[in-house]
């Protein structure tokens, strides 16, 4: 832990930089980005932008629901710790060898949020089949003030532009998804206004996360071994907890 953070308080590396006349949908700027935010340099604060405007473009397509097929590798919260997600993908084999869910919380409380997220999004970007990303209760505007995304970037970049684009992008994050029609996995837990996949489908999920609501529930509750329905001890949030004694989803805190 000291060690992370005497690199934290150290001045932050030159970003890398690319040509502003380079596509960040292009192979090989994806390639060049991907190099060298494997070794953990941030990128320039205008290819952020850039990848951000582009991952748009892929995410909107996506649907709440997500379908994934087999063999796929399911990954919990990350929560800014970068060497965490190497060492994750050096067990489970690099992109595209493997096919990757990540459940969301890529962000916040960790030192390496920015690089974190930024290569995960560029990993999308380049192998939109080969990795799902959906939304956790971290990538939310709100949270993220409090949780130290926010400042991370401002300590980064000198400005809050950086958060905000991938704040925006946030909002395009798929809510849940569906492995081979069987499996149903979501950050967070089932809601009482939710009865079916269609219910969820049907969701307007390009917004901030809610304060309350069937979306909040997604991101935001938790199973717990009791049978029923009670109000979530989570702070900042009220979303109700599902109480089951058989958990039928796949989800990470």
């Amino acid at each position: 832990m000291d060690n992370n953070m005497e690199i934290d308080t150290a001045r932050s590396p030159e970003p890398h930089r690319l040509s502003p006349t380079s596509d960040p949908g292009s192979i090989p700027t994806l390639d060049g980005w991907i190099e060298s935010l494997m070794t953990c340099k941030q990128l320039a604060e205008e290819d952020v932008r850039r990848l951000c405007d582009r991952a748009r473009e892929v995410l909107q397509e996506e649907s709440n629901v997500q379908p994934v097929k087999c063999p796929v590798t399911v990954c919990g919260d990350i929560h800014g710790q970068f060497h965490d997600l190497m060492e994750l993908f050096r067990i489970g084999g690099p992109n595209p060898d493997t096919n990757y869910l990540f459940m969301g919380d890529y962000v916040d409380r960790g030192y390496y949020s920015v690089e974190t997220v930024t290569l995960l999004v560029s990993l999308k970007i380049r192998y939109p089949q080969r990795i799902t990303i959906l939304r956790g209760n971290h990538e939310s505007r709100q949270i993220t003030q409090v949780y130290g995304f926010y400042d991370e970037c401002l300590r980064k970049y000198g400005n809050a532009n950086v958060w905000k684009y991938f704040t925006d992008l946030f909002d395009y994050l798929p809510l849940t998804a569906l492995i081979e029609n069987q499996i149903f996995c979501l950050h967070g837990g089932l809601s009482p206004s939710i009865d079916t996949l269609d219910n969820i489908r049907s969701l307007d999920r390009i917004q901030e996360v809610p304060h309350e609501g069937p979306m909040c529930d997604l991101l935001w509750s938790d199973p717990d071994d009791r049978c029923g329905w009670g109000i979530s001890p989570e702070v900042l949030v009220t979303p109700l907890v599902r109480i089951s004694p058989k958990p039928s989803t796949t989800t990470t805190a």
